[in-house]
């Protein structure tokens, strides 16, 4: 299902000595560092008049590890996808990537921003406005964290010069867009800044004005530039995953569709690396062969593939001393190691609500069938099945909410399985 293209991981020289000190080998690569997150959720960051002419609040959820005493964190803003239609931050999308991605040690903000279409009958153009809306709104996010380190005494532990943009499928073009649409001349002429809710050029007017909204790199899954023409030499860094066969949002050059209709042509992630490559700029990306649209919402390798080359290329632009990665390992396990060799399983999702059914991946070196058990609290196994095949569904309806362990007898490993 998975090739993956290795590129430059390259440390950016311009982070500074201090943001070090908590690079220890484990944090920002392993989902194992941090046990519990917690949750604040619907953080009011700005406001702007949306695509009915309205005035939204705009709101983030935003993922802690508990126990953390660092007080200087990397802070991940993620958007979810959607279409421009519908979605919202806690999107099976994305909810599971900002549970992970904070148990590695992460800040992680999941934001909501503008919706809508504002003319049904000319989607092609229509498209490009919901686009920049979001584009706004994804700037007035990053502005809103660099303001609670400056006026409320950084609540969040992060660290401003830390700040990365994520997003997937509609979300992914907010984020991309706001990395490499930096010039004046490249606002989309389909942009009227004079109407409500278009104004402000590159910034806009959702909220936070007089703060930077520049990030330090950019998380992209399954998402595409209008053109890759916006990439330039010294570039924000760039990690992708993209599914081959995606019939929503191209790989390649090609047609963004709904429903397969066709709206507007867009330049997807194997074009925009092709271009980032030839510029010098540090990338790496992981192409998900014959999978389609976000893969990694329902297929547990394509998540599996998909956290880790978020995680181990995000942490190598972060850390110095950690070996640069390009690519799947096991994030559960204590040292990098390739996914062809590694013995690990992956449930998703994890936490999964009370009732819904959770895949697991085979672990590789088990014979063809292999056996599970869910223990309880007490010791008690609550289920259990015999699998025959790369994967199994886990039924939960009869699990009450709680904590479980999720145990392969044959391998002698567990995981930790929360059901909500």
């Amino acid at each position: 299902m998975r090739s993956i293209i290795c590129f430059h991981l390259v440390f950016l020289s311009s982070l500074s000595i201090q943001a070090q000190f908590d690079c220890d080998g484990e944090r920002y690569r392993y989902n194992t560092v941090f046990s519990d997150v917690q949750v604040t959720y619907d953080v009011p960051y700005g406001n702007a008049i949306n695509a009915t002419g309205l005035s939204q609040a705009l709101v983030a959820d935003i993922y802690q590890p508990v126990g953390d005493t660092e007080t200087s964190r990397p802070l991940i803003i993620m958007a979810h996808g959607g279409f421009f239609i519908g979605g919202e931050n806690d999107n099976p999308d994305v909810i599971s990537l900002c549970q992970d991605l904070t148990r590695m040690g992460y800040v992680v903000a999941s934001i909501t921003y503008r919706l809508g279409i504002d003319n049904f009958l000319d989607l092609s153009n229509a498209m490009v406005r919901s686009v920049w809306r979001g584009y706004h709104d994804g700037k007035a996010s990053v502005r809103y964290f660099r303001k609670t380190v400056a006026e409320d005494g950084n609540p969040y532990g992060i660290d401003p010069d830390r700040i990365l943009m994520g997003g997937v499928s509609a979300g992914a073009f907010i984020a991309l867009h706001m990395a490499y649409v930096d010039e004046v001349s490249e606002i989309p002429e389909q942009v009227d800044q004079s109407a409500a809710g278009m104004a402000g050029g590159l910034e806009g007017e959702s909220g936070n004005p007089g703060y930077n909204s520049d990030i330090m790199g950019v998380i992209n899954v399954a998402g595409a530039l209008k053109t890759s023409s916006y990439l330039s030499e010294g570039d924000e860094p760039l990690v992708s995953v993209h599914g081959t066969a995606d019939e929503t949002v191209p790989y390649g050059a090609g047609m963004i569709s709904l429903n397969g209709f066709p709206i507007t042509d867009v330049e997807g992630s194997g074009v925009i690396h092709e271009l980032a490559e030839s510029l010098g700029l540090n990338h790496c990306l992981t192409t998900l062969e014959g999978a389609g649209h976000v893969a990694h919402a329902y297929d547990t390798d394509a998540y599996l593939a998909t956290l880790s080359t978020i995680s181990g290329a995000v942490s190598s632009w972060l850390c110095q001393g950690y070996d640069p990665l390009c690519g799947a390992y096991d994030y559960t396990g204590i040292e990098a190691t390739s996914i062809d060799g590694m013995d690990a399983f992956q449930l998703y999702p994890n936490p999964a609500s009370q009732g819904q059914s959770i895949q697991v991946r085979k672990p590789l070196g088990t014979a063809s069938a292999w056996s599970w058990e869910i223990w309880g609290p007490r010791g008690r196994i609550m289920a259990s099945g015999l699998a025959a095949g790369p994967s199994a569904v886990l039924p939960t309806e009869y699990l009450p909410s709680g904590a479980y362990v999720f145990r392969i007898p044959e391998l002698g490993r567990s995981r930790r399985l929360l059901i909500q």
